[in-house]
């Protein structure tokens, strides 16, 4: 239910527009020695008088988690422009959909249950992971659940929510790297069947079975940049595989988004501060790898996991 207050609160956000500000050298330095002091995945990377903050977020984490959270603001209020995740744009009338089409989203079509989708063996393991028998809740409801129970917290702190309200305050101007029609993203959420979300079950399982103590390991090796710790966390992978863009198919998509956007930052004289997810800036491929082929250097702590 958090999840479609969430995204009913995202189809009513819109977003300023960017404004050129000084790009003094000064200003630039003092910026990029505050970021560096965040605890959290930071890296700079500079194109001549261009300079790129690229900061990993991850979700799920506690609100009463201890971190440089005023060196984050501090660095956004002096940046020159801030890019945020893509985002939807709507009206009324999306969210009335959201609320009139509520029994959709939340129970699985037909009086089934969750044993007519899963494998008996994956069947078992959230039974027992859940305590329960077969489920009449939706798939997204049921990984909810299980992500909770693997120590995705209730309660969570985006990353992003926190500098977009440091934007918003001292009027940084800030933007989504891209904006999507309110209409088209409540047809993709009501009509994707549930078997698009076995691969998000079959990971939220995994985190579940760890227990609650997986959550506070994750977000203390985000904390302390040990990338590769994080992305491996059976709830960062469960945290992905559920997530919007996985679900739809549509990760290559949200790639080839910040790969634009990363570009056209560092065609532009002065700081942006960019919040990305980290996966996306540290997976294989990903931000970072295609930075450092481009010959840029991204200075920050290393994303790659060591070699066998």
């Amino acid at each position: 239910m958090k999840s479609l207050l969430a995204l009913a609160f995202v189809l009513l956000t819109a977003a300023p527009a960017f404004a050129q500000t000084s790009d003094e050298a000064s200003a630039v330095e003092d910026i990029v020695v505050t970021a560096r002091r965040i605890e959290a995945p930071l890296w700079e990377v500079r194109r001549g008088d261009a300079v790129l903050i690229l900061v990993g977020s991850i979700d799920g984490l506690p609100r009463d988690m201890e971190w440089r959270t005023d060196a984050l603001v501090s660095a956004v209020d002096r940046a020159d422009r801030v890019l945020f995740p893509p985002q939807a744009q709507g009206s009324l009338a999306d969210v009335g959909r959201l609320i009139w089409r509520m029994r959709t989203l939340t129970r699985l079509p037909d009086n089934r249950t969750s044993a007519d989708y899963l494998s008996p063996e994956l069947e078992a393991r959230v039974e027992q992971a859940t305590g329960e028998g077969p489920s009449r809740n939706s798939m997204m409801l049921l990984s909810a659940d299980l992500m909770e129970r693997g120590g995705y917290a209730r309660r969570a702190r985006p990353v992003s929510d926190l500098v977009r309200r440091a934007a918003r305050t001292n009027r940084t101007p800030a933007e989504p790297v891209s904006v999507f029609r309110g209409d088209e993203l409540v047809d993709r959420v009501l009509t994707t069947p549930p078997e698009r979300y076995l691969d998000c079950i079959a990971a939220a399982v995994a985190a579940a079975e760890i227990g609650e103590a997986e959550g506070a390991k994750r977000a203390e090796a985000w904390r302390t940049r040990r990338i590769p710790a994080v992305l491996a966390s059976p709830l960062e992978k469960a945290t992905n595989a559920c997530s919007y863009w996985a679900v739809m198919e549509q990760g290559e998509a949200l790639r080839s988004l910040w790969n634009t956007a990363a570009n056209e930052a560092l065609s532009r004289d002065g700081v942006t501060f960019a919040i990305v997810p980290l996966v996306v800036l540290a997976e294989s491929d990903g931000v970072l790898d295609r930075l450092e082929r481009d010959g840029l250097e991204p200075v920050g702590p290393d994303w790659r996991a060591p070699a066998p």
